[in-house]
């Protein structure tokens, strides 16, 4: 087998010491002196990810949650990260995985690329069975490929053959939680929120880890006003994934209609370190400057009627 040595890395990847010895730090790789030719397309893809800016912590958190979600020792080798608009997900054995979400997604770019078909295992000409359902379930193969047609009959605007297609999967396997979510969604842009709201909540007794069921459980009963249950949903979802930007978001959004300032400032914070470009964050940066300005005319106006002690008279007097 090659090798190759840390110097080797360097020149061949065009990174500097600083850069390789940073990914290391953050976990993102094993410190070693020697490297497999898997070793530097690991890199490359750490390479690829940087230089467009993605965080390195963002990377680790994903590597992580891919890790909890398919049970593999080491994602960035037995599984592709690609970036998929501001988020991260892997590409595995004809499967478009968001970890953190713990959901499958639509792969466009293979759909697009038929090269990328001819690199899949001939053994998972269909997807293989989903890591987002609670360890144990059995699901027949015909499910994953009722799945996919769903969605691809949702982005068709298909919406009753999708309708149809969940309903028959989940009649199929009762535990299938992205088929709850997806139809859910379908229900709530119908503005059938009572639906919904149902179809969210049974998919976080199918799989109690799955984020994206209490987030999108919060938006709606958001909709349906009922802002501290809202909250409570929110919460689970950051409890689940601390680094879920958009829930840190919407949380902050309930906080500040329920008049609790000082939580809402801690989420958008918190969303700004993980999603520091973009309108979004525009408008969660204004937010933070208003309510610092507030808590400062707060802390000044209370401070007017503080009344120092006189010099050289004790503050408090022993009776």
């Amino acid at each position: 087998m090659t090798s190759y040595s840390r110097q080797d890395v360097l020149r061949i990847l065009q990174i500097s010491s600083h850069q390789l010895l940073g990914w290391e730090r953050a976990g993102l790789i094993p410190q070693q002196q020697i490297y497999s030719f898997q070793d530097l397309g690991q890199l490359r893809t750490l390479r690829t990810l940087r230089e467009e800016d993605v965080s390195a912590a963002s990377i680790r958190h994903s590597i992580v949650a891919m890790k909890a979600v398919a049970g593999m020792a080491n994602p960035l080798l037995e599984a592709c990260l690609v970036r998929t608009g501001t988020r991260l997900a892997f590409r595995h054995r004809g499967a478009m995985v968001d970890p953190i979400r713990r959901q499958l997604l639509f792969d466009f770019e293979r759909v697009d690329r038929p090269d990328l078909m001819g690199r899949m295992d001939p053994s998972s000409a269909i997807f293989e069975p989903s890591p987002l359902r609670r360890p144990g379930a059995v699901s027949p193969r015909g499910v994953q490929d009722r799945f996919l047609a769903a969605v691809q009959a949702e982005e068709a605007s298909e919406k009753e053959r999708a309708i149809a297609l969940y309903e028959e999967i989940l009649e199929l396997d009762p535990e299938f939680a992205a088929a709850y979510i997806n139809l859910g969604t379908i229900n709530f842009h119908l503005r059938q929120y009572d639906r919904a709201e149902e179809l969210y909540r049974r998919a976080t007794v199918a799989d109690p880890g799955y984020v994206l069921a209490y987030f999108d459980l919060g938006n709606v009963l958001d909709e349906l006003q009922r802002l501290d249950e809202s909250i409570a949903a929110y919460r689970q979802a950051v409890a689940l994934a601390p680094r879920y930007a958009d829930a840190h978001y919407n949380l902050a959004l309930a906080y500040e209609r329920r008049g609790q300032r000082r939580q809402s400032l801690r989420h958008w914070q918190s969303y700004v370190k993980l999603d520091n470009r973009g309108p979004w964050a525009d408008h969660a940066r204004g937010q933070i400057r208003k309510l610092l300005s507030h808590e400062k005319l707060s802390i000044a106006c209370r401070a007017t009627s503080y009344i120092p002690p006189r010099k050289g008279i004790a503050a408090l007097e022993l009776v």
